[in-house]
């Protein structure tokens, strides 16, 4: 069972958490056997977050204010466990609150701070477990917190970006679809009586609309199914090796789209690879960690390939240049930083390129696509227009 307690430390200070335990009894011998005078002990009420796992897990921003605060607690001379402790205290996510506890309990029992998070992996990504574990093996853990905290909200702007630029047509083409099923299903059977009544013949686009709204009066439960089946049926061929394949390969070679995608692989890929060799992981590890990451299976293997070639002793540079989804500016940028000794200085510069690149590429996109979004509107409301007033104004003529 879920226990929240209350507990007062040796010198007084109270401190509070949540464990897991059998019964309160339990909960209490394992407190003093911290160490630490039970005051109180309450299970925790089921609450409508506990079904609901969207509403109860940790956000990326709570990932980050996590990684940036302790960084700054390590700096400033605290001791990992009461760094800890603290950021328990202030953190107001309780999903958040749950894995920081836990992370505490283990460290008390000897685990190191790597080995705690991987438990939870939902939270914590192995990438984020291998530079933290780079971090505790070379003493240099608030550095690469910090650097780790750099690179998690450069990510949160990348995606943001992407996000608020596709935000716009979505919600168009939402709002499209909503007023056309609307129309076929209340507006337009009305119509159709209205147009039965008149005897009257009526023009193309108005027989075109009429039939519509009457196959689907008819016949949407069968649309929904054979949409639902198509959906089904899309997303297990795109699990299998051979779909994937030719999925990735379509995104990659969209217009506007497949570019956009395609640079911000690069930036992330850049970014992580560049963070991982500059903790000082293998080039071959981080390069089969970051190939894991990389949103594309195309990506995914050329970077496998790299890592391979660098095994049987070829340059990161020159594997790279083998493949023709690596930019030569990028390559190139990697072969300096090989030569220099600085590799991880020289992905990062690529990295913020590619996010440049990226930003450019957005505003490119929602500048070319507002105009493009008020054509299809407009056609739309143009075609119901004519469909609908057309026959009307026949029959006034005619009578006039």
């Amino acid at each position: 069972m879920r226990l929240r307690y209350k507990a007062a430390t040796k010198d007084g200070k109270v401190t509070q958490g949540l464990l897991e335990a059998k019964d309160i009894t339990s909960a209490a011998s394992y407190l003093r056997g911290k160490e630490l005078l039970p005051i109180s002990i309450t299970e925790v009420e089921n609450r409508i977050t506990n079904y609901i796992p969207f509403l109860n897990r940790v956000k990326t921003q709570d990932l980050i204010l996590f990684t940036r605060q302790m960084s700054s607690m390590l700096s400033s001379g605290l001791t990992l466990l009461r760094a800890l402790e603290i950021l328990k205290e202030q953190i107001q996510n309780a999903a958040m609150t749950e894995v920081v506890n836990s992370i505490i309990n283990d460290v008390s029992e000897g685990r190191t701070f790597s080995q705690a998070m991987e438990k939870h992996s939902r939270v914590f990504t192995p990438i984020y477990v291998s530079i933290i574990q780079a971090g505790e093996n070379s003493g240099l853990l608030d550095k690469v917190l910090s650097r780790l905290a750099d690179n998690l909200e450069k990510q949160a702007k990348l995606k943001s970006t992407i996000k608020g630029a596709l935000m716009y047509p979505v919600i168009v083409i939402l709002l499209m679809v909503v007023v056309m099923v609307v129309m076929l299903i209340f507006v337009i059977p009305q119509l159709t009586t209205l147009y039965a009544n008149l005897n009257i013949e009526l023009p193309l686009p108005t027989q075109i609309l009429l039939t519509t709204s009457k196959l689907f009066a008819i016949f949407w439960p069968v649309i929904l199914v054979i949409v639902i089946v198509c959906f089904v049926g899309y997303r297990k061929w795109v699990a299998t090796a051979g779909g994937r394949l030719i999925v990735d390969n379509i995104i990659l070679k969209l217009p506007i789209f497949g570019e956009l995608i395609r640079k911000t692989i690069l930036a992330e890929f850049a970014r992580t690879f560049g963070l991982l060799v500059g903790t000082g992981t293998l080039v071959v590890e981080a390069l089969n960690e970051t190939a894991n990451i990389a949103g594309n299976v195309h990506y995914k293997n050329a970077i496998v390939a790299v890592g391979n070639q660098v095994e049987k002793g070829v340059s990161v540079g020159t594997s790279m240049a083998y493949s023709p989804l690596f930019p030569p500016l990028l390559v190139q940028l990697v072969k300096i930083g090989e030569q220099t000794g600085k590799m991880d200085e020289n992905l990062s510069k690529a990295s913020e390129y590619f996010e440049r690149e990226v930003d450019q590429t957005v505003k490119t996109l929602t500048t070319a696509m507002e105009p493009f979004i008020m054509i299809v509107l407009g056609i739309g409301v143009a075609f119901l227009i004519i469909s609908v007033i057309t026959p009307i104004y026949s029959l006034i003529s005619s009578i006039q």
